[in-house]
């Protein structure tokens, strides 16, 4: 009788395994069709700035990897709103605009205006200045810890009130970068101390600490007020875990449409100056 009841508890199992073998088809909700600007007018530091572009294509659904959604055609204009100075981005026929006439004015306000399909999109930014960055070296003193390798930068922070800043570190040979940002409430006017140390992650466990030969690309960026606002968002949005994960909410940028404010645009224009650094470990 024990054989028999275990001969039907192996049938019953095999029915079940089996069964796990359906497939089931789970209809996934797209979301509208909307213009994506990538327009960052990035100005490194000690350079002219003059070189910029701009690219725009249309959003697609999450699990569509194959269509090209470059937008051609549209009409790309920045223009410098103290000065009245237009830059005209030609349409490379690929989804970027591109000038090699643009002027970086620290202090200047910026209006894109994006004309596609007989629809108007325009964002307005300000170029402000960014301080001077350096690399003291590297360390196992300041982060978490002591056995991992942490890079150490300081920056003096201007007298002014109100600066706000931006770090981008990537690792080279690692797919993505890790973003902070932070302004100067309480560190206005005082030299900053800052580190990087990347230790493993408890969640995804990919992550490796620096290695002695590792490189690192370091961009510091000077952003606008409202700017910061919207990287806090998408910084919470990308990194919220378990009990702190952020409400998944809709992440706009500046870009409005003036033909039909319900048609607004993902992405952001944004006018940066930066300082690009590279470290490698010894």
């Amino acid at each position: 009788m024990k054989k028999i009841n275990q001969i039907l508890l192996i049938t019953s199992l095999s029915q079940i395994l089996f069964s796990c073998e359906d497939v089931i088809d789970v209809d996934v909700q797209d979301a509208p069709t909307r213009l994506v600007i990538e327009a960052s007018l990035d100005w490194e530091k000690g350079t002219s700035g003059n070189e910029q572009s701009i690219f725009i294509r249309t959003s697609t659904p999450f699990f569509n990897t194959d269509s090209n959604t470059s937008i051609t055609g549209a009409s790309v204009v920045v223009t410098n709103n103290s000065n009245n100075s237009e830059y005209v981005f030609e349409d490379l026929g690929t989804g970027e605009y591109s000038t090699t006439d643009f002027e970086p004015i620290i202090g200047a306000s910026y209006t894109l205006e994006v004309i596609n399909e007989g629809e108007i999109y325009e964002a307005t930014e300000t170029l402000y200045p960014v301080t001077d960055l350096t690399v003291l070296g590297q360390s196992r003193e300041d982060g978490f810890s002591e056995d991992d390798l942490e890079v150490n930068l300081t920056l003096v922070d201007p007298e002014e009130e109100g600066n706000n800043y931006f770090f981008k570190f990537q690792k080279q040979g690692e797919l993505l970068p890790i973003f902070e940002e932070f302004d100067d409430e309480f560190i206005n006017g005082n030299e900053v101390d800052w580190y990087l140390e990347i230790g493993e992650d408890d969640e995804t466990e990919k992550k490796e600490a620096f290695q002695p030969g590792d490189t690192v690309d370091i961009e510091f960026y000077a952003i606008s007020p409202a700017y910061k606002e919207y990287l806090q968002i998408l910084v919470n949005q990308i990194g919220g875990v378990g009990l702190f994960e952020s409400i998944p909410v809709a992440v706009k940028g500046n870009c409005v449409n003036l033909t039909n404010s319900e048609n607004y645009a993902h992405g952001y224009f944004r006018v940066t100056e930066v300082v690009k650094i590279s470290y490698t470990f010894e």
